[in-house]
């Protein structure tokens, strides 16, 4: 069984929120989990009780409760998982842009859930949990994208290539950019998005807005920097390069813009499309470049969708003239 592990917080670490010393730390741990550890006390800073957004101080000590992946081997697969059936090998293999002994590159389909959830059967750790049935070790997420976002997305074949690419990926040494199809053009035609998210709860779901005056507390530095490719009178071809990896921060700070993100039915990008467009998230992680644990660069580009290809056609936008270094 696992420890309680108590770390010391270094020089480096000092002013560094807890959210993300635990995404340097133990990337498996998602907000959600490590927002649990904290209400219930199971996280604690120093000898008291802390906030996911608590301000770490040298020497402080960090309390980390045993968790869940660690009481369970997650390498390993579960006793009832089964090896994949014909269909889904098929479907996994046609997702691969790029694999080798230690990473597969993913192209995820719009709609395809990363994780599973109350009704959601059919999702790619789903996948990965079949492939540990037969290989006898367990693939791990590295990151994740939402459902309806397509595109690049990396997993690790060991839980030591997940830690080491999970750390890689908290820092700015992994050079991410998303292609998306917004309503309207925004001015100026590049620029930085530096705007603060807070959660906020309502009855279609969390989503996330522009923090206010006195939710400081609660707020998330999020920076977007975006440019636009293309555009035509009612939409604009975007390239997006997230610096900090917030929660539906593209989608967010797109509507924040007032172009929202076509087909966003979170952030009213899916209010009055052109009739030919299709309702669906018009999003995708186009382009990863980053450092391989073993040395040298990967740098993967994933084709677009079908129904992004198609808005392309109707905007009269040319993906090729974009295709690699100038996106």
């Amino acid at each position: 069984m696992a420890e309680v592990k108590r770390h010391v917080v270094s020089a480096d670490e000092d002013g560094m929120r807890l959210d993300r010393w635990f995404k340097v730390h133990f990337p498996q741990v998602t907000f959600a989990y490590l927002n649990k550890l904290a209400r219930t006390g199971q996280v604690r800073v120093g000898a008291g009780r802390c906030k996911t957004n608590t301000r770490l101080v040298q020497g402080q000590e960090i309390r980390v409760p045993p968790l869940a992946f660690e009481t369970r081997p997650a390498d390993k697969p579960k006793g009832d998982a089964k090896p994949l059936s014909k269909e889904e090998r098929r479907f996994f293999e046609s997702m691969i842009l790029h694999e080798d002994k230690d990473i597969y590159v993913l192209n995820k389909p719009s709609g395809f859930a990363v994780q599973g959830g109350t009704k959601t059967h059919h999702h790619l750790d789903g996948l990965l949990m079949g492939l540990a049935a037969e290989k006898g070790e367990r693939p791990l997420l590295v990151h994740r994208l939402d459902r309806d976002t397509s595109g690049v997305i990396v997993v690790a074949k060991r839980r030591a290539v997940a830690s080491a690419l999970g750390k890689l990926f908290a820092t700015r040494n992994v050079k991410k950019t998303y292609w998306a199809v917004v309503k309207g053009v925004p001015h100026p035609l590049q620029g930085k998005i530096d705007v603060a998210l807070v959660k906020a709860k309502g009855e279609e779901g969390d989503r996330m807005r522009a923090s206010r005056e006195g939710e400081e507390e609660d707020e998330q530095h999020a920076v977007t920097h975006y440019n636009v490719l293309d555009h035509a009178k009612v939409a604009a071809w975007m390239s997006l390069r997230p610096q900090t990896g917030r929660q539906h921060q593209l989608r967010a700070h797109m509507d924040h813009l007032g172009t929202p993100i076509f087909g966003d039915n979170k952030y009213n990008g899916d209010r009055d499309l052109p009739d030919e467009v299709e309702n669906r998230l018009h999003l995708h992680a186009r382009r990863l470049v980053f450092p391989h644990p073993r040395g040298g660069t990967v740098d993967v580009t994933a084709p677009l969708p079908e129904h992004m290809l198609n808005t392309f056609r109707i905007f009269g936008f040319d993906a090729r003239r974009f295709d690699r270094d100038d996106d």
